[in-house]
C-alpha cells in the first residue's frame, strides 16, 4: 500500500556493487531517508542469486536491505526476477530460446531471450516467484510486487508460438474460406485451402496478416503479466498491489488490456534534458523513440500511463542523470529534475522513482547514470532530488490520486501504430520508409495543443466508451490524428460525440482503414465524411513544407486532396503542381463542430488550428511557460506552473502573479469562489 503523499523513489541494487566497496546498505538507506526517499525497487533483475542452480535458493540475500528499509521506514517494492534468465536455466532448456526469425534463436547474453510461453520457463519461473513471495510477503518493508519488467522486447517465432496463432485464428475466424475473405488472399494468390498452408510471419506482406500477429503476440505478453499477477495475488498480503514497469515502445505491447490486469498502472518514462526540455522547443536531433525529445513528450508519455486504467498511475523508472548508454552523456541542467518530477505529478503520478541509485560499476548499463555516480558520492543530482522530497513532504495528500484536466484528448490507438509501422505513409528524404509515422502525426497533433495554451489528455481508443455523450462530458474537444484503424461502431461513435456538442478534429488516414487493416471500400474519409463536409480521393506526400494561407504555418510531409462538400476552408495552400488545395475545413455538425486537418501540421499551423477549438487557458503567458491543472480528491484545482527557460519570467495564472526563476516550477492552489 502506498503512503498518502507521492512517492519518491529508486531502484536499488546493493549485489551489483563490487566486493572490495564495503557494505553499503546502511549509509544508502540513510541516505535515501536524508533525500525523502520513501521507497525502494529492488530484486527483479538477478534470478541467478535468487537461485544459483536449478532448485538451490539464497532467497535471505535481501533481508539486509528490507530490514534496513523497514527499520528507516521506506517501502519496498519487490520484483520477480522472470526478465533475465539464469545461465543454468537456458542450458538446461535451450528450447527456451526465443526465436527472432523462424528457426533463428536469439544468442544468449542480453536479456528477455526468452519465448514465456515455453512450458520449462514458465514452470521455473513459478517455482522462483513463488519461493520468493512465499518467503517475504510478511515482511514489513514489502508495499509491493513488479512482476517481471518491460515485457514485450520480442515477437517469438517458435514454433509452438506459431501453432498457438494459427489455433487463434482458427477459433476467431472457423475456417480458412472466411480467413481468404477477411484478408484478401486472393492478392497475389494466397489463398488457403488447409490451415497448414498458412505461410510463417518471417517474410509477410499481407497488412492483415501482420495486425493479426501483432495482436496475438501482445495478447500472449497480456496473458503472461496476468498469469504471474495472478500468481502473485494467491500469495500475497491483501494490502499489497501488483503492478509491471511498461516500455510504452515494446514490441509485443497493448498497454490498456495488460494493465487491466494489474492493481496500478505504471510506466517508465525517460526524456532527452538540456536544451531538450526548453520551450519554445528547438529542432530535436533526434528520432521519435524511447526517450522523449522534449516537453510535449513528456507530457504525452505521461499521459497515456493515466490513460492506461484511466487513473493515477506509477513512474517506475525515470532518468536521475545521463542516461542511454556511453554515447550519450546528457546531465540534465540545475532544476530540470524538479521541473520533471512535478510535470510527471500533476499528470497524475503516484510514485516518481529513479533508475536508478547508484551508476553500476560493470554490465551493459555502465553508463546509465545513477543518483550517485561511480564514486559513490552524493552530489548536486543527489541535492535536486533531496529537494523534490522535501517538497512532495511538505504538499503531502494534497497533490495525490490527482485529475488532470483536459481540454483536448488526444485518441491513441496501439493498432494503428502497429499498422503504419508495417505500411508507413510518411518517408524519410529519398523515399526511406518512416515507421515511425503515427507517432509523428500524432505527437504534431499533441503538441499543438499545449503551444495553444490547452490543456492536452490522452484517450486510448478502447477507453472511448459507446456513448456520445458521456464522452462529452469528459472531454469538450477530441482529436484523432491517424486513426487508421477504426472499427464502424468507433467512427460512429465520433459522429454522434459531434452532432451531441463536441469538436472533434479529424488528422490524416483517421477512418481509412477497418479492424483487419483492409483499406475501406469507401469514400475516404468514409464515414465521417457526412460530418466533416468534405471527401478526397486523392493523398500524396509533401517533399517540402508549403506555406498555408488563411491560417499561420505549413503542411509538412503528408497531404489529402480535399473536396469541399459544405464544410468552411480555413487554410490552403498553392500546390507545386499548380491549384489552390484546401488543408484545413470545418463545418458545424449537430450541436457541435468537425475540423479537419489533411497534413502533418508544423508547430504554427497546430497551434492556429487549436485556437479555433478553445480558449486558451494561460492567455498571455511567456512562450517558456506552461500550466497546467489537475483536482484531487478534497475538490481543489492546483496549477502547474512551469518556466521551461533558463531565463526568469513573470506569469499570471490562477489570478497569482508568479516570479519563476530560470527552469522554475510553482504549484498554486486555485482560490474557490
Amino acid at each position: 500500500m502506498l503512503p498518502p503523499r507521492v512517492v519518491l523513489g529508486t531502484a536499488y541494487y546493493p549485489e551489483y556493487l563490487p566486493r572490495d566497496v564495503p557494505d553499503r546498505v546502511a549509509i544508502d538507506l540513510d541516505l535515501m531517508v536524508a533525500a525523502g526517499i520513501t521507497a525502494i525497487r529492488a530484486g527483479e533483475s538477478v534470478w541467478s542469486t535468487w537461485e544459483p542452480r536449478d532448485g538451490v535458493f539464497d532467497l535471505d540475500w535481501i533481508r539486509p536491505v528490507l530490514d534496513g528499509a523497514a527499520a528507516r521506514g521506506i517501502g519496498v517494492v519487490l520484483g520477480t526476477p522472470t526478465y533475465a534468465v539464469p545461465p543454468w536455466l537456458q542450458r538446461a532448456h535451450p528450447e527456451i530460446a526465443a526465436e527472432r526469425r523462424t528457426g533463428e534463436p536469439v544468442p544468449w547474453g542480453v536479456r528477455q531471450e526468452v519465448d514465456y510461453h515455453q512450458a520449462a520457463f514458465q514452470f521455473h519461473a513459478e517455482r522462483v516467484v513463488r519461493r520468493i513471495v512465499e518467503r517475504h510477503r510478511d515482511h514489513p518493508a514489502v508495499i509491493g510486487y513488479q512482476v517481471d519488467n518491460e515485457p514485450g522486447l520480442l515477437l517469438p517465432h517458435n514454433e509452438s508460438t506459431f501453432q498457438a496463432f494459427v489455433a487463434r485464428l482458427r477459433k476467431e475466424y472457423g475456417d480458412v474460406g472466411t480467413l481468404n475473405e477477411a484478408w484478401g488472399l486472393t492478392y497475389w494468390s494466397h489463398r488457403l485451402s488447409d490451415w497448414s498452408e498458412l505461410w510463417r510471419p518471417d517474410g509477410n506482406s499481407t497488412p492483415s496478416y501482420h495486425l493479426a500477429w501483432r495482436r496475438f503476440q501482445a495478447e500472449r505478453t497480456t496473458d503472461f503479466i496476468g498469469w504471474q499477477a495472478d500468481l502473485v495475488r494467491e500469495l500475497r498480503r491483501p494490502e499489497q498491489f501488483v503492478t509491471t514497469c511498461l516500455a510504452y515502445d515494446r514490441a509485443a505491447v497493448a498497454d490498456v488490456p495488460l494493465s487491466a490486469t494489474l492493481d496500478v498502472a505504471a510506466g517508465n518514462l525517460y526524456v532527452h534534458v538540456q536544451e531538450g526540455l526548453q520551450r519554445p522547443p528547438r529542432p530535436s536531433r533526434f528520432e521519435p523513440g524511447w526517450i522523449g525529445r522534449g516537453v510535449a513528450d513528456l507530457y504525452l508519455a505521461a499521459d497515456r500511463v493515466y490513460g492506461s486504467r484511466g487513473e493515477p498511475f506509477l513512474i517506475t523508472e525515470t532518468n536521475a542523470t545521463s542516461i542511454g548508454g556511453s554515447h550519450l552523456n546528457q546531465p540534465p541542467y540545475d532544476g530540470q529534475l524538479r521541473q520533471l518530477a512535478w510535470a510527471m505529478v500533476s499528470r497524475g503520478a503516484r510514485m516518481v522513482q529513479y533508475w536508478h541509485w547508484h551508476s553500476i560499476h560493470h554490465g551493459a548499463e555502465t553508463f546509465w547514470g545513477g543518483i550517485l555516480g561511480h564514486g559513490l558520492e552524493p552530489g548536486r543530482v543527489y541535492d535536486e532530488i533531496a529537494a523534490i522530497g522535501a517538497e512532495f513532504a511538505e504538499a503531502g495528500a494534497s497533490v495525490t490520486d490527482l485529475r488532470p484536466d483536459v481540454d483536448v484528448a488526444i485518441v491513441w490507438s496501439t493498432e494503428s501504430d502497429w499498422a503504419l509501422q508495417f505500411q508507413p505513409p510518411l518517408a524519410h528524404p529519398g523515399g526511406v520508409p518512416d515507421k515511425s509515422s503515427y507517432r509523428t502525426i500524432v505527437t504534431a497533433f499533441h503538441t499543438g495543443v499545449l503551444d495553444a495554451g490547452l490543456r492536452p489528455g490522452v484517450v486510448p481508443v478502447e477507453h472511448l466508451g459507446n456513448d456520445p455523450a458521456a464522452l462529452l462530458s469528459r472531454y469538450p474537444a477530441l482529436v484523432v490524428p491517424a486513426l487508421y484503424i477504426a472499427s464502424d461502431a468507433v467512427l460512429e461513435l465520433l459522429v454522434g460525440y459531434a452532432q451531441a456538442g463536441g469538436h472533434l478534429v479529424i488528422g490524416p488516414r483517421t477512418g481509412y482503414a477497418d479492424p483487419e487493416a483492409r483499406a475501406r471500400a469507401e469514400v475516404a474519409p468514409g464515414r465521417l465524411r457526412s460530418a466533416a463536409g468534405v471527401h478526397y480521393l486523392e493523398y500524396e506526400n509533401l517533399l517540402d513544407p508549403q506555406p498555408v494561407t488563411g491560417l499561420d504555418g505549413h503542411a509538412t510531409r503528408w497531404a489529402e486532396r480535399l473536396i469541399v462538400d459544405d464544410a468552411e476552408v480555413l487554410a490552403s495552400f498553392e500546390h507545386p503542381g499548380g491549384g489552390s488545395r484546401p488543408v484545413v475545413t470545418t463545418k458545424a455538425f449537430g450541436d457541435g463542430r468537425v475540423t479537419v486537418v489533411a497534413t502533418v501540421p508544423d508547430a504554427s499551423l497546430a497551434r492556429a488550428v487549436y485556437s479555433r477549438v478553445g480558449s486558451p487557458i494561460w492567455n498571455g503567458l511567456p512562450e517558456s511557460v506552461t500550466a497546467l491543472s489537475a483536482v484531487n480528491p478534497a475538490g481543489e484545482r492546483l496549477w502547474f506552473v512551469h518556466n521551461w527557460s533558463g531565463s526568469p519570467v513573470s506569469a499570471c495564472v490562477a489570478d497569482r502573479r508568479l516570479e519563476l526563476g530560470p527552469r522554475d516550477v510553482r504549484v498554486v492552489r486555485e482560490e474557490r469562489a
